[in-house]
């Protein structure tokens, strides 16, 4: 459930009060296991060491991320991939076209002949 209206967006203070304190032009990035706070317009143009419970993820703050919360982006687990045999077919045709690829880059090609105009209709 959203927060309400009435009480406005949730902004750590400490987390303000650092921002706040920094200059524009400063490339200094502030840590913070404030994962739930909101990101807001004095925040834009900073970046912020975002925890995700193991380490500190750098997130550089643009315009369109106002309005969301900070630990929407640094993610907390690791996504491999998706497993199974049809996982395994599409890496393999991936693998092969790679492959074709290279192979057609390193023999050279032999000159076309140049096509003739044909008849215009």
């Amino acid at each position: 459930m959203a927060r309400s209206l009435k009480k406005g967006p949730y902004i750590d203070e400490r987390l303000l009060e650092k921002v706040l304190a920094l200059r524009k032009d400063e490339k200094k990035i502030v840590k913070t296991w404030a994962r739930h706070s909101t990101i807001s317009p004095e925040m834009v143009g900073h970046t912020f060491g975002v925890h995700n419970g193991k380490e500190f993820v750098a997130v550089y703050v643009s315009e369109d991320m106002v309005g969301h919360k900070l630990g929407e982006f640094s993610p907390t687990t690791k996504f491999s991939r998706h497993g199974g045999r049809m996982q395994r077919d599409i890496e393999a045709g991936a693998e092969q076209k790679e492959s074709a690829k290279i192979e057609g880059a390193v023999a050279p090609k032999a000159a076309a002949p140049a096509a003739k105009p044909g008849p215009k209709k």
